[in-house]
């Protein structure tokens, strides 16, 4: 566990592995932390310089006042690449961490991606109406008063029903997390549109999406892989919208198969 002032802000971090291993880096999702990339870092970290952060308002990280802007989530992955020296980078992000990822792709330190993963996730997510909808249900009634929507729509019902103590554990990381971090990345999300831009993204892409993923549909991840200028689709059986957490054995495959076709080993 590291602390660095990051663009601003106190954010946590932590590093993974051999120092001479080619970086990693992992973005979560809205409503989590770092922790959703346990399992998969436990599978890489023997190979690679693992990097997972809380995203500016989630975990352990400051939670600025909302709202927020993607530019703002793409900055700090910027400034935290300056902080750690990465001269490169391979970069996987889930949910609006993929969204990040892709405004990354887009932007001034793209030179130094090697390697893009984005799981569960699009180049437009959800409309105007229906984040203004959850950010004023989140400050009227508290994140609770949404958390079995959210969570219906995170993980399948096998899960559900056969591992019942992690999803509780991870509807009180949902329930937990800061408000003003998560109406504020709502909010960057609601503004967040990359469908005209990330054709321009020509890097070898893996896009993935769990068959169960109710929040980013297989559907709407293989419409933004389509988008993209060179990207492989896959779905994940059996997952839903974190596959790191549900499958992080047929993730890491996929993403350790991607990284030796692309050369970065």
């Amino acid at each position: 566990m590291k602390f660095a002032r990051i663009n601003g802000i106190a954010m946590h971090l932590r590093v993974s592995g051999p120092v001479e291993g080619r970086p990693v880096v992992l973005v979560n999702s809205l409503g989590t932390d770092a922790r959703i990339w346990d399992a998969v870092i436990a599978r890489l970290a023997d190979r690679y310089r693992v990097i997972s952060y809380d995203e500016r308002g989630h975990g352990l990280s400051d939670a600025p006042r909302a709202p927020y802007r993607l530019e703002d989530h793409v900055g700090d992955l910027e400034a935290l690449v300056e902080h750690l020296g990465l001269a490169e980078l391979a970069l996987a992000g889930v949910s609006v961490g993929g969204l990040i990822a892709q405004g990354f792709a887009l932007g001034g330190s793209a030179s130094k991606l090697k390697a893009l993963v984005l799981c569960d996730t699009a180049a437009r997510i959800g409309d105007e109406a229906m984040w203004n909808g959850r950010i004023a249900a989140i400050r009227a009634n508290g994140i609770a008063s949404i958390s079995d929507a959210v969570l219906t729509r995170w993980f399948g019902p096998r899960f559900r029903q056969e591992r019942a103590i992690e999803f509780a554990g991870w509807r009180n990381m949902l329930e937990r997390s800061p408000v003003e971090g998560y109406v504020g990345t709502c909010a960057a999300l609601r503004d967040a549109d990359l469908r005209e831009r990330v054709g321009a993204i020509t890097l070898p892409t893996l896009a993935v999406a769990g068959e169960d993923d109710l929040s980013t549909p297989p559907e709407m991840v293989r419409a933004t892989a389509a988008l993209l200028g060179n990207a492989r689709f896959e779905v994940i059986a059996g997952a839903g919208h974190i596959p790191s957490i549900e499958q992080p054995e047929r993730l890491v495959m996929l993403m350790q198969n991607y990284f030796d076709e692309v050369g970065y080993v």
